[in-house]
């Protein structure tokens, strides 16, 4: 070994960089479109702005995150649908994500949206400013809170024909009768009875609770049923659509 090794080589001087001029904050929100039943046909559900921009306009249910607070959008969205409708939801979906510079008047903004459902009787009725507005025929709505509603209502609608989504519209207990309206008041179209059964046992989301019949009427009494526990919280898949 050399006594006196070679000098390592000079480091290259790295070019002065010019301080970066500031930006403007980007507003992170998150917003989650709460869809329900009302007369057999899907309601949106709504919330009175207090503040402006747009305050006293129907809108979704919607917030900044907080991020010494949310460890993720989804925590974000479910604190957010809790503070403001006091609904824990079982099942809350990413949906999309809306941005740009226009959207709202008081900057860049970027927009994480969710959607969830939920059966009518667990909406609060003690609610001050809540609305349930029909899909099918939508207020004017701020920002763009429509195209979102479109959004999800057509997410929940396919992946209705495939999954045991609907289910979250009903309440704890069910008949097979009752889940079929349920089915077809999403999807706005009637199911084939024989088809509809054939499907609902291989998505084998439900089970039978012993010794519990629905009567009444001409019609001879119904088994009710619950969703098994592995399906409270995600969905079940079959290959083929309901109606196929």
């Amino acid at each position: 070994m050399p006594a006196n090794p070679a000098p390592l080589p000079a480091m290259p001087k790295i070019p002065h960089q010019p301080a970066q001029p500031d930006f403007p904050p980007v507003i992170c929100t998150v917003d989650v479109v709460l869809l329900t039943l009302k007369d057999q046909a899907l309601h949106v559900v709504l919330l009175r702005r207090e503040r402006e921009p747009h305050a006293g306009s129907p809108a979704l249910p919607g917030g900044y995150v907080h991020a010494q607070e949310d460890r993720s959008a989804w925590d974000a969205a479910a604190r957010v649908l809790r503070d403001k409708t006091g609904i824990v939801s079982p099942y809350l979906e990413q949906l999309a994500t809306w941005s740009g510079p226009d959207r709202d008047p008081r900057g860049w903004s970027v927009s994480i949206v969710y959607y969830a459902l939920v059966p009518p009787d667990l909406l609060p009725t003690d609610r001050e400013g809540l609305v349930l507005a029909p899909v099918a025929k939508l207020p004017r709505l701020p920002f763009d809170h429509k195209s979102m509603v479109e959004e999800a209502v057509s997410r929940v609608r396919t992946k209705s024909q495939y999954s045991s989504l609907p289910v979250y519209l009903c309440g704890e207990r069910v008949t097979l009768p009752q889940l079929q309206s349920i089915y077809e008041a999403v999807l706005g179209e009637p199911i084939n009875k024989v088809s509809f059964r054939r499907k609902i046992d291989e998505l084998g989301m439900l089970e039978p609770i012993e010794g519990e019949l629905e009567s009444g009427g001409a019609h001879r009494p119904a088994q009710i049923y619950q969703l098994r526990r592995e399906f409270r919280r995600k969905l079940s898949l079959v290959q083929r659509g309901i109606n196929s």
